[in-house]
């Protein structure tokens, strides 16, 4: 899972002034990479960690169950000359029955899966727009611009002073959402994807 693609966005809500100034030929201007920040800073690594460990529980518990369909699906092809129409019936209707609640668990997954990554998200672009604000006010910064920016030279290049004051702003306990599994280890899926090895059935 990447934070890659909310850069864009979050490059839209900080291409802001840092102190209000009128307009003047030596204003002090800054740029900040912030597809760097979310790759690189402490706490983009700490909220995907989050998220991997909240749900590696539950998209465990999807693999097993999709595992077991597929199982009785193979059953189903092997034994089906053998069986009875009865017997034949009542096991692809207990297949499809299955199919239909791993899709409904995978969609619930997939929801709370999302607004989980979107609270993350929110509280991670806050935490870096106030970093490049207090860097930017301390250093006396009238302007600090994001991606986006055609061009920059790379003396106005401030990301690698704002990283370093994230690194040493450290990363607070994550808090877990309600609902999710617990369970560490695991691979968290990308927004809408079901999750890993889980295919949504038809």
């Amino acid at each position: 899972m990447s934070f890659r693609r909310w850069a864009v966005v979050l490059s839209g809500v900080v291409a802001l002034a840092a102190i209000a100034a009128p307009a003047r030929a030596d204003l002090k201007i800054g740029v900040v990479n912030y597809s760097k920040l979310m790759q690189e800073s402490p706490q983009a690594k700490a909220a995907q960690d989050a998220l991997r460990g909240e749900f590696a529980g539950k998209q465990k518990e999807l693999q097993t169950q999709q595992q077991t369909l597929k199982s009785k699906e193979d059953s189903l092809q092997r034994d089906s000359a053998t069986m009875t129409a009865d017997q034949r019936t009542a096991a692809e209707r207990d297949l499809r029955d299955g199919n239909r609640e791993l899709q409904l668990k995978v969609q619930q997954y997939q929801d709370d899966f999302n607004a989980r990554q979107n609270e993350e998200l929110s509280k991670l672009q806050k935490t870096l727009v106030e970093e490049v604000q207090n860097y930017a006010q301390g250093q006396k910064f009238d302007l600090v611009l994001a991606d986006g920016v055609i061009f920059a030279s790379p003396v106005l290049d401030i990301t690698p002073q704002v990283l370093s004051g994230l690194q040493a702003r450290g990363v607070r306990a994550p808090t877990s959402g309600a609902g999710a599994g617990s369970s560490s280890g695991g691979t968290a899926p990308s927004k809408g994807t079901a999750p890993k090895g889980t295919s949504t059935p038809k």
